[in-house]
């Protein structure tokens, strides 16, 4: 991906602050997610990583400040409104994979075509083999959540987030639940979408999940303290190692 082009936002916030109580959780900070990015945020617990890409995706509504998707407010939005643009223009991955119980794998993927692709029966069925295929779920497709591996369910969490073609894929820890060997191939699953042209925007804790990005935002006290750029992932991977380490332990990680 040529990163020397003229970036395109396609998520823009300008001084958002977020409250609970009378705690101020994020504060004023102004962000721009870029069309093609794998931007990551971090930072250390409660520290607001999470709120804000609850803010930025419309799950929450932000206190203050100003957050929109190209043209579209998202705060100020009505429900129905943030529920169409949702179904319509992103996709959500989080540490629990919140897969329908009583359906398989495959079936949770239909289930999330059916409701938010805009496609036929048939073609969404069609859609939905083909990202089990390349999720490497064709021997689990047909259990169900409780017969899998956290890998293999998370992998299936992915296929339905991805399932509507989303513009921006927001991860929530996805892999906070994972072991090594899971984690791993989740995280493969995220650079191959990232090398397709996919949008991400990934809170993390763990350096290995954050290797994965071209962009890393460090968040403090609610506020986006410091940024630091990456080469694609699988270039320099010692160098791309040694400048995040330098950095995160500059920020006193």
């Amino acid at each position: 991906m040529d990163h020397t082009k003229v970036k395109t936002p396609v998520i823009s916030g300008k001084n958002i602050v977020q409250t609970f109580g009378q705690t101020k959780v994020l504060n004023e900070i102004s962000i721009e997610i870029y069309d093609g990015d794998f931007t990551v945020i971090m930072g250390t617990s409660g520290s607001g990583k999470s709120t804000l890409l609850y803010c930025l995706s419309g799950m929450e509504q932000a206190a203050g400040g100003t957050i929109l998707c190209g043209n579209q407010a998202i705060t100020g939005a009505s429900e129905k409104e943030l529920t169409k643009l949702r179904a319509d223009r992103f996709g959500f991955v989080f540490q629990k994979t919140h897969l329908v119980s009583n359906l398989t794998l495959y079936e949770n993927i239909v289930m999330s075509g059916l409701i938010g692709s805009g496609l036929g029966e048939k073609d969404v069925r069609k859609r939905a083999k083909e990202l089990a295929a390349r999720m490497n779920l064709q021997d689990a497709a047909d259990r169900l959540p409780s017969q899998v591996s956290g890998g293999e369910a998370q992998r299936a969490a992915v296929a339905r987030a991805v399932m509507g073609n989303p513009a921006i894929l927001f991860a929530d820890e996805p892999t906070g639940a994972l072991n090594k060997a899971n984690t791993k191939e989740v995280l493969n699953l995220f650079t191959k979408l990232h090398e397709k042209g996919q949008t991400i925007l990934l809170v993390t804790h763990d350096k290995e999940a954050a290797l994965r990005g071209n962009r890393i935002l460090y968040i403090e006290d609610g506020r986006v303290i410091s940024e630091l750029a990456l080469s694609e992932y699988g270039k320099d991977k010692d160098a791309r190692e040694k400048k995040l380490a330098a950095w995160l332990e500059g920020l006193g990680w």
